[in-house]
């Protein structure tokens, strides 16, 4: 399969260069220069063909107040410190300011937040998806929710469940992440 390759250089307010990769996500890799030259473009893309870059990941800086509320602030900079904590079930919203269905979603999650705010091992956060990025998490449609359950390296279950406060409740009281997968399987088969 074929992946289009779009090399961007800007000069309008500082120079800046990027490799995007266009296929079923968007990958971006930034530059470690500031001075627009012929040595440093072909030094970039060479490290790029040779697979020396890392993927440019947008992030806001980590609030003061993330973890004030019962529902914690994720971005990029503290998603994998809170998501992939082995001692706790993290369910993960990922949301748009501007999506309809996430600001319905809002005062269910909100609810759901104060019901486990004082959980010894279940945590419950959202993440602006159009602001931040995490490596390994694609994100297609608002709201995404996504589960990161305590114990298992890095392991995400993606939440096809009913999206009201109960559903919720029995998810992260019951067999969380194989109730999870048994639905998406179900899904995925019809």
């Amino acid at each position: 399969r074929v992946r289009e390759a779009v090399v961007s250089t800007q000069s309008t307010g500082g120079d800046v260069a990027r490799i995007i990769l266009l296929g079923e996500g968007v990958d971006k890799y930034a530059p470690d220069f500031t001075e627009l030259s012929e040595e440093n473009l072909a030094k970039f893309a060479s490290d790029y063909l040779a697979g020396n870059l890392k993927k440019h990941l947008n992030s806001e800086e980590i609030p003061d107040d993330w973890d004030s509320k019962p529902v914690k602030v994720l971005v990029g900079k503290n998603f994998a410190d809170v998501a992939y904590n082995s001692e706790k079930d993290v369910l993960v919203e990922f949301y748009a300011p501007w999506c309809g269905h996430c600001k319905q979603l809002a005062p269910i999650y909100d609810e759901l937040g104060e019901k486990y705010k004082d959980h010894p091992s279940i945590v419950i956060a959202k993440m602006d998806s159009t602001a931040n990025e995490v490596e390994d998490i694609n994100i297609r449609g608002f709201p995404t929710i996504k589960f990161f359950p305590k114990g298992t390296e890095n392991k995400v279950v993606d939440y096809n469940g009913g999206r009201t406060f109960e559903d919720f409740v029995s998810f992260l009281d019951g067999t969380h992440d194989e109730a999870a997968e048994d639905k998406k399987e179900a899904k995925d088969e019809l």
